[in-house]
C-alpha cells in the first residue's frame, strides 16, 4: 500500500470548514438595517442569500476538478484570497449592486469544504476519512447556529459591517494557517484540465459514486424538509414564540452534531455502510415513532422535535460516511467527487424544501411534515443498502 502524504492538522481543516459555512448566514440579523442604508427593498437585499448560493452550488463542481488538477494547496489558498478581496468589497460597497456582485464572489469560499475533505481523503485511508470527515461536520454544523446570534450582537454594537469585518479576520487567520500548516497533498494531480475531464465519464459511470451521493442527498433532504416546515409545523400547532422557535430548530442541529461526534469516535473501527445503515434505521424508525405518536393523539413539542433530533443524529452517523465513500470511489478524481457529490446534496435539499414547502398547510403540517422527512429518510435507506450490495459486488471483483 502507498505511503500517504502528511496531512494538516485536524483543527486547521475545523476552522477552514467553519468558515465555508459562516458567511451563509453571519449577517442575516443585518438584513433590514442594510436595506434602510442602501435605500432598496427588503427584497432586492435578499438577493445576497439566492446569489451566493447560486453561484456556490456552480463552483461545487469548478473546484474540486481545479484541485484534482492543480492541486488542493493552491486551489484553498486562492478561494481564501478571493474571498478575502470579495469581503473587503462587500464592506466597502458604496451601493447595493456592488454589494451583490462582491457577495456573489464570497462565494468561493463554499466549496474549500469539499476541497477540505479531498485533502482528508488524500491523507487518509477511507475509514479514517470517514472519522475526521465527522469531527469537521461538527463545525459544519456548529457555526450556521452561532453566526446570525454572532451577526445580531455585532450588527447591535457596531453597525452591520462588523459582521463582514469579523469575516475578513477570522479569513486572514485562516489564511495564515492553511499557508504555514496546509502542505500539498495531491501528489498525483491531472496532466492537464482536458485529461481531467475525459475522465469525468468514469465518474459518472460509478453506481457506487450515485449510491453513496444520493444516500448524501436525502439524507440532508429531510434535513432541509424540517428547516422549511417546522416554523408552520411547530408555531402553528403549539403557538410558539419567535425565541422558541428557533432554539426549537436548533434541536435537529444539536442532534447532527452529536451523531457527528460519534462518527468521529467510531467510524474509523467500522464499515462505512455498516455507519450508513445505523444511521438511516435510526433515521426512518424515528420518524415512524413521529408518526404513532401523532396518530396516538399525544400533542407535546417533543413528539415532533424528539423524532426530528433523531434525524439530525441519524444524519451524523450517515454522512461523514457517505462522503468518505463517494470521495474515495476513483482515488484520481477525489476532489471532482467531492465538488460533485456536495453539488448533489445541495440539490437533494433544494428538492426536498421545495417538496416540503408546497404541500404543507396549517392543517396538515405536524403530520405532513414527518411524511415528507420520511420519504427523503427512506430514499436514502434505499440507497444506502445498494452501496452495501455494490460494495460486496466490488469485493466479489465487480468495481461498479
Amino acid at each position: 500500500m502507498p505511503q500517504l502524504p502528511p496531512g494538516p492538522r485536524l483543527s486547521t481543516l475545523i476552522l477552514l470548514s467553519a468558515l465555508c459555512i459562516l458567511p451563509i448566514n453571519i449577517f442575516l440579523p443585518s438584513l433590514n438595517n442594510m436595506a434602510e442604508e442602501f435605500g432598496v427593498d427588503y427584497g432586492i437585499i435578499g438577493l445576497s442569500l439566492a446569489a451566493y448560493a447560486g453561484t456556490s452550488a456552480v463552483l461545487q463542481v469548478v473546484l474540486g476538478p481545479l484541485s484534482d488538477r492543480f492541486g488542493r494547496r493552491p486551489v484553498i489558498l486562492s478561494g481564501l484570497v478571493l474571498f478575502l478581496a470579495a469581503t473587503a468589497g462587500c464592506i466597502f460597497a458604496p451601493d447595493v449592486w456592488s454589494f451583490l456582485a462582491c457577495r456573489m464572489l464570497q462565494a468561493v469560499i463554499a466549496p474549500t469544504y469539499a476541497v477540505a475533505l479531498a485533502v482528508i481523503r488524500d491523507t487518509t485511508s477511507r475509514e479514517e476519512a470517514a472519522s475526521r470527515i465527522g469531527f469537521v461536520s461538527m463545525a459544519w454544523a456548529v457555526a450556521p447556529m452561532l453566526g446570525p446570534s454572532l451577526g445580531g450582537l455585532l450588527d447591535q454594537a457596531f453597525g452591520w459591517r462588523a459582521s463582514f469585518w469579523f469575516l475578513e479576520a477570522y479569513g486572514i487567520a485562516v489564511f495564515a494557517l492553511c499557508w504555514f500548516d496546509l502542505r500539498e497533498t495531491n501528489l498525483t494531480p491531472s496532466p492537464s484540465i482536458a485529461t481531467q475531464f475525459r475522465a469525468y465519464p468514469d465518474l459518472f459511470a460509478s453506481k457506487r459514486f450515485w449510491a453513496y451521493a444520493l444516500c448524501m442527498a436525502f439524507s440532508v433532504g429531510a434535513f432541509f424538509a424540517f428547516l422549511a416546515g417546522a416554523p408552520l409545523a411547530a408555531g402553528a400547532a403549539f403557538d410558539l414564540s419567535p425565541a422558541a422557535l428557533g432554539l426549537s430548530m436548533g434541536s435537529i442541529t444539536g442532534g447532527f452534531m452529536f451523531g457527528s461526534f460519534l462518527s468521529g469516535r467510531f467510524a474509523g473501527r467500522v464499515r462505512l455502510t455498516t455507519m450508513m445503515l445505523a444511521g438511516r434505521t435510526l433515521a426512518c424508525a424515528g420518524l415512524l415513532l413521529g408518526l404513532a405518536l401523532y396518530a396516538l393523539g399525544i400533542d407535546h413539542l417533543m413528539a415532533l422535535l424528539g423524532p426530528c433530533m433523531l434525524v439530525g443524529v441519524s444524519n451524523g452517523l450517515t454522512i461523514p460516511s457517505a462522503n468518505a465513500g463517494a470521495i474515495s470511489v476513483r482515488p484520481k478524481l477525489t476532489g471532482s467527487a467531492a465538488g460533485l457529490a456536495s453539488a448533489i446534496t445541495v440539490a437533494g435539499g433544494a428538492t426536498m424544501a421545495s417538496v416540503a414547502s408546497a404541500v404543507l398547510t396549517e392543517d396538515n403540517a405536524r403530520y405532513a411534515l414527518l411524511l415528507v422527512m420520511l420519504g427523503s429518510a427512506t430514499i436514502a435507506m434505499m440507497a444506502a443498502l445498494t452501496v452495501r450490495r455494490l460494495e460486496r459486488l466490488r469485493t466479489d471483483g465487480d468495481d461498479a
